[in-house]
């Protein structure tokens, strides 16, 4: 009998980690995402002005979710989306001319610009795998 609640109890503190990195990588995604917005705004890449206002909403959503509804399926799934969206973003960079080539080239800062990108895909591929792992528990009946 006291093995049974000690594999419980082992259980819970594995979802607890699994739900507490996952919200530690999405709000770091989420903080290089805006980082590197931002340099692509300030270099001229990106124009400013109000059509940023989707990427805002998206990255409020994604925030909701990451801190709100943490552990349900609705923050699994939008975490996931956001992620996969985020994911995107290097791999979009790296097309054409390389991660270094054309605009970014000759500019400064071009170490900042590249890590983050690197970062970005290294803690949203990561919330990808933690997202799923989510709901793939959730689907065993092992969460809420």
């Amino acid at each position: 009998m006291f093995k049974f609640y000690r594999l419980r109890l082992a259980n819970k503190e594995n979802q607890l980690k699994n739900n507490l990195t996952l919200t530690i990588t999405s709000l770091l995604s989420i903080l290089l995402l805006t980082f590197h917005l931002t340099d692509d705004i300030v270099r001229g890449f990106e124009p400013g002005g109000p059509r940023h206002y989707t990427g805002i909403l998206i990255v409020v959503v994604w925030l909701y979710a990451t801190l709100v509804l943490a552990g349900r399926r609705s923050g699994y799934i939008i975490i996931l989306i956001a992620s996969l969206l985020g994911s995107a973003i290097p791999y979009i960079h790296m097309r054409g001319v390389g991660l270094v080539g054309g605009r970014i080239a000759n500019s400064g800062g071009k170490f900042f610009w590249v890590w983050t990108l690197l970062a970005i895909g290294v803690t949203t591929i990561f919330s990808v795998l933690l997202a799923a792992r989510g709901l793939w528990n959730l689907r065993r009946g092992q969460s809420r």
